[in-house]
């Protein structure tokens, strides 16, 4: 490694380098459509995959927490509406936001979803661009 390397590393340790990024919390069961999500937005945020909601669950818990979650609502083992209310019983998670990406369009759904405690709900097909404007307005609120 270069010396002007080392000295960048020792003067900004990895977690003051990386902490810059805000981290995304991508629980989707559709593996294709996660990594499509999860590339997208990784040139502004850190994303991490969950494929179903104990996993995602579970990923949310962990330190760093994600500074927003981008569930599915229809999952194996935990569906999207019953993983966010279990976020939102966890005092770290209950201010976190949370847009429902899904295939559920029923406008009970919707009610559903944002009774749950997600900030926006998005059907599918959606827009990626779309999608990213959604995720910086929750994030940074703009």
């Amino acid at each position: 490694m270069p010396a002007a390397l080392v000295r960048f590393a020792l003067f900004f340790p990895a977690q003051m380098v990386t902490a810059t990024k805000k981290r995304v919390l991508v629980v989707e069961d559709e593996e294709d459509t996660a990594a499509m999500i999860a590339r997208f937005l990784s040139d502004e945020f850190d994303t991490v995959i969950a494929t179903n909601g104990v996993d995602g669950l579970a990923l949310a818990q962990q330190e760093p927490r994600p500074d927003l979650v981008i569930v599915d609502i229809m999952m194996p083992k935990l569906d999207g509406v019953s993983m966010t209310k279990r976020l939102r019983e966890n005092e770290p998670m209950r201010r976190v936001p949370i847009i429902f990406l899904t295939a559920k369009s029923d406008p009970m759904d919707i009610v559903a979803g944002i009774q749950a405690g997600a900030r926006h709900y998005i059907t599918k097909p959606f827009v990626l661009d779309d999608l990213k404007k959604k995720v910086r307005k929750a994030v940074y609120g703009r």
